[in-house]
């Protein structure tokens, strides 16, 4: 079983790379193989929206989009965690998104059975982010309300979410649960 998580933080020693952390620990623990891709270290650029996408039989963009949307439509397992910025998922995010537009028009399934969301704010946006990244689940993956699993929380500063002991824990749940959905 392989659980892929991408990660939509820039910053590779932030909270949200660090509750990734926990949850692949649990899953690999567990039996899982596990991969994290950082987006911020790849290079994937914006859509660029062609009318006519559905004719192409490749993605006109030659970046790392092309591999990573093959290793997200193999894994059994994905996780997407985001920092919230500006209100919703970061920009590393949302490129990440819309170029999935390739396989919607080409109706290309994604296979995993067991999806994990993390998403940390400092204040507000949680609720806006979380629903960005399920609309995309909704559309890309045919998974049931109960293999999406969810672990939100606040942290203000990098290395605070640390401290907050409870969303460390529902991270690490997270990662053990999806584990146990994918070996089960």
């Amino acid at each position: 079983m392989k659980l892929l998580a991408i990660v939509g933080s820039p910053r590779l020693k932030g909270n949200t790379n660090y509750l990734v952390d926990c949850a692949l620990e649990e899953a690999a623990g567990l039996g899982v193989d596990t991969r994290k891709v950082v987006l911020s270290q790849l290079e994937i650029a914006p859509c660029l929206g062609h009318d006519d996408c559905e004719s192409f039989s490749a993605c006109q963009q030659q970046d790392d989009a092309g591999w990573l949307l093959e290793e997200l439509c193999a894994a059994d397992g994905v996780i997407l965690a985001t920092p919230v910025y500006y209100y919703d998922v970061s920009a590393q995010m949302k490129a990440f998104i819309d170029r999935n537009y390739f396989l919607y028009t080409h109706s290309v399934p994604a296979r995993a059975a067991s999806i994990g969301l993390i998403v940390v704010g400092e204040s507000v946006g949680l609720e806006d982010a979380l629903h960005t990244l399920r609309l995309y689940v909704g559309s890309t993956f045919g998974v049931g309300d109960d293999r999406i699993l969810t672990a939100c929380g606040y942290a203000a500063r990098a290395g605070e979410v640390k401290d907050n002991l409870y969303l460390v824990e529902e991270t690490r749940k997270l990662g053990q649960s999806m584990a146990e959905q994918l070996l089960g």
